[in-house]
């Protein structure tokens, strides 16, 4: 009975990862499917698309060339946003940062130069003292940044962050939400189809949120 048992946990476990397939993602093995669908911004046919981040983040950091190729690919399809996950609570620095380039219209000029300040010159950003001096060495104007750091708009959306993250139950980034209720990451493609390499990782999950989209416009 026991080796019989044995046996069958290892016919399930086979029968799951057989079944996984970026370009035909199953739920459950590939993706995960909320139980309690969010309210999405897209309008129309046009299907959100939410990347819970970090800046600190190394598979963020790899996924993001791929992410910019994928974006710019699915073009009108979709509604791209970004919210930088609260690692450290309610006054996450990086999160802060983030909101605050957003708010001043900086972000696009911005965004890339904090992951290269990260993981390519190796620069500690998780502080607010080290994150302003960084601003002002980059260009950025202190007095507007200061202001924009502490206007009530971006506090008020700094102190949401968590909740934000535990309506999506999103605890770990990168995490990719696809119209409100399909959960992606590369950590969980990459188990799914026995992918050691991030870069095979990756592929796969931009493959799996293709056929997601594709899913999700179909129901518009």
């Amino acid at each position: 009975m026991r080796s019989l048992r044995f046996a069958l946990i290892a016919a399930t476990m086979v029968a799951s990862t057989a079944f996984a397939s970026p370009t035909d993602p199953k739920n459950g093995v590939d993706y995960q499917t909320l139980s309690a669908p969010q309210p999405v911004q897209a309008a129309g046919k046009k299907v959100e698309v939410i990347e819970f981040f970090a800046y600190h983040c190394p598979a963020c950091n790899a996924l993001e060339p791929s992410l910019n190729q994928w974006v710019r690919k699915q073009g009108d399809n979709i509604v791209m946003r970004r919210v930088h996950l609260p690692f450290q609570g309610n006054a996450d620095p990086e999160a802060h940062l983030f909101l605050t380039l957003e708010a001043m219209g900086k972000l696009e000029q911005y965004h890339s130069r904090v992951f290269q300040a990260v993981h390519g010159q190796r620069q500690r950003l998780m502080k607010d003292d080290q994150i302003i001096e960084w601003a002002v060495k980059n260009g950025l104007d202190r007095a507007k940044f200061m202001e924009t750091w502490n206007s009530f708009g971006v506090t008020t959306k700094l102190r949401r962050l968590g909740q934000l993250a535990n309506n999506y139950k999103v605890s770990s980034t990168p995490t990719i939400i696809i119209d409100g209720k399909y959960v992606v990451s590369p950590s969980q493609v990459g188990t799914a189809n026995k992918l050691q390499d991030m870069g095979q990782a990756i592929q796969a999950t931009t493959q799996v949120m293709d056929a997601l989209v594709k899913k999700a416009a179909a129901t518009k």
